[in-house]
């Protein structure tokens, strides 16, 4: 009875072709949200650091969870959600909801974030018919969240009213 090498080969061959498939990276293997987003040419910032959970279908949509919603201080104040959807594609995101950013007094709705491609030092948000331009560096590094808008009453009103410390001893001029 003869040695037949095929059966092994093709064996071989599967395991090996399976081998290099895993090997490549999918923008669904990402770890975190935070790892997710620059396979998708995105900063990593653009999301709080209170992240509880994310899922993405196949077409792009997706769901970010937080543990609460909160506030992240960038170049104007950004409200999150606790749920975030939208749809992600490489270099944008469109049909977002859940987060909304302060302009003077009044919250937008902030409808999509793109970026340059290929990547550059601008990043865009689509806040109603107005596309604001940014710089991408204050969206590299995650933000921490908080709770309000605005400090506690006690610590940030008290400044207003306070008078300044005086330096030393500063002697008063009185004069007749």
């Amino acid at each position: 009875m003869a040695f037949d090498p095929k059966p092994q080969l093709v064996v071989l061959l599967f395991s090996l072709s399976s081998v290099a498939i895993s090997a490549i990276p999918s923008p669904s293997s990402a770890a975190t949200v935070y790892d997710l987003l620059p396979e998708y040419g995105l900063p990593r910032g653009l999301l709080p650091d209170s992240v509880a959970s994310y899922s993405l279908s196949d077409e792009g949509s997706f769901v970010v969870e937080l543990t609460k919603p909160c506030y992240v201080q960038f170049e104007y104040l950004v409200y999150y959600e606790k749920r975030i959807t939208g749809k992600l594609k490489y270099g944008s995101i469109s049909e977002l909801e859940g987060i909304q950013v302060q302009r003077l007094f009044l919250w937008f709705d902030v409808d999509e974030i793109k970026v340059d491609l290929p990547p550059a030092d601008c990043i865009y948000f689509q806040v109603g018919f107005i596309n604001k331009k940014l710089d991408v560096n204050q969206f590299k590094t995650v933000h921490s969240c908080r709770d309000k808008a605005f400090a506690p009453c006690d610590q940030s009103w008290k400044r207003v009213f306070e008078l300044p410390t005086p330096i030393g001893d500063i002697q008063m001029l009185i004069t007749e």
